[in-house]
């Protein structure tokens, strides 16, 4: 098992948070977007905020003040904060696409219940995804009424493929990695003018990962709504950098120059933001990717995402599969409180290797200024979405200590 990699980011700015705030305001998405986002989103059946838990018990282990865990397993039944995003998009699609055929602009609330079907019918979306993604995706055109296409790649297993088919979706598989995935998708997509709802951009193709990234600002304002005070330290997991940027942005909007210390946590097998960070530019992974966090298993970082990084994050750390797949399992055994229990899948661990490593490793410890006075956010970003997969890590885990 190799040891964490950390590298301060040298582009970081702790400049004013005003003028940081109008840079991301110009380069994503401003305070009032993400309150329309809000909106729309509270406004779709079955909405409930995820719950803020406090492992009391792995914080003391840690030798951190407080660790407040994300836990977003629950999202609409779909398992992860991917269902913010995907779905958001396609419903704000679909609301410009009914604004092109009528003349006016439908109310969220009508393209939720399904108002537009007739014309929804004839909209098709598309997307590539590791699976958490294409469920979010296939589960809005299915509540909108809009065909669904959704193309993931070798390493996605069957359990994920039945989860976003269950929705209404066509799942097509695609020899290759997730960006393989994602250029067969815009290519059959353009072929037949269908509309690629990705939660990646690539040059040319920028406002509708924004749109997605912009469903997962809710859950960050959730938290700041769930805390008296801001947290010094965030640990976010990334793969194409979509929910670090969200989470960066919003934060950055939520407690301003109180904004938590940003640190990015990835697979070392799938190094892309990281490695961007060395370069100063958009960087592909060096690695042959590999890793069995499948949703931040990614060659190639999303450039609107880093561009907000770029700037706001403070830390990109790299981690062992073996590692983050034993704080996984840490997790799924972790005391929440009230008798709580958490459901934690491959990628929801990223952020608790962290600490974990942290607190064995002073150095370690000292470069990201953690310490007993550190309140610390983890976003659990995922439950058991490949229910088969968790359920080998999870006995591989016990197996071990037997």
């Amino acid at each position: 098992m190799s040891e964490p990699v950390v590298l301060r980011n040298p582009q970081v700015s702790r400049a004013d948070a005003a003028l940081l705030s109008a840079e991301v305001s110009d380069a994503l998405f401003t305070p009032a977007d993400c309150t329309a986002a809000g909106a729309v989103i509270r406004g779709w059946p079955a909405y409930a905020p995820t719950p803020l838990r406090s492992l009391d018990d792995l914080a003391s282990e840690t030798g951190v003040g407080a660790i407040y865990y994300k836990d977003e397993s629950g999202r609409f039944g779909l398992g992860s904060f991917k269902a913010l995003g995907g779905a958001f998009a396609v419903s704000t699609l679909l609301a410009d696409f009914v604004e092109q055929r009528t003349g006016f602009r439908p109310t969220p609330s009508a393209i939720a219940a399904g108002d537009y079907r007739d014309i929804a019918a004839d909209f098709p979306v598309a997307s590539a995804t590791a699976g958490n993604h294409g469920r979010s995706v296939a589960w809005g055109a299915q509540m909108f009424g809009c065909p669904c296409v959704i193309y993931i790649s070798s390493g996605v297993g069957e359990g994920r493929a039945r989860a976003i088919a269950r929705y209404g979706a066509k799942v097509v598989r695609v020899a290759g990695d997730y960006d393989e995935s994602v250029r067969v998708a815009a290519a059959d997509a353009a072929a037949n003018a269908w509309t690629v709802v990705s939660d990646t951009s690539y040059p040319g193709y920028m406002e509708i990962p924004r749109r997605v990234m912009l469903g997962y600002t809710v859950a960050m304002d959730e938290v700041a709504q769930q805390l008296d005070h801001p947290p010094t330290h965030m640990i976010v997991p990334a793969g194409v950098g979509g929910l670090a940027a969200a989470a960066a942005a919003a934060s950055l909007f939520n407690w301003g120059d109180s904004r938590p210390r940003l640190i990015i946590v990835e697979p070392e097998v799938a190094d892309c933001l990281f490695q961007s960070a060395v370069a100063g530019r958009v960087t592909r992974a060096l690695g042959p990717l590999g890793s069995q966090m499948l949703g931040l298993d990614c060659g190639e970082p999303s450039p609107i995402a880093w561009g907000v990084l770029s700037r706001l994050a403070d830390d990109f750390v790299l981690v062992s599969d073996a590692a983050a797949l034993d704080a996984m399992r840490r997790l799924n055994r972790a005391s929440a409180g009230g008798g709580a229990t958490i459901e934690a899948g491959e990628c929801a661990g990223a952020g608790l290797t962290v600490l974990l490593e942290a607190a064995t490793r002073p150095g370690l410890a000292a470069s990201l200024g953690l310490d007993r006075q550190s309140r610390v956010l983890l976003i659990g970003t995922e439950g058991h979405t490949d229910p088969e997969a968790c359920r080998r890590i999870l006995a591989a885990g016990s197996a071990a200590s037997s």
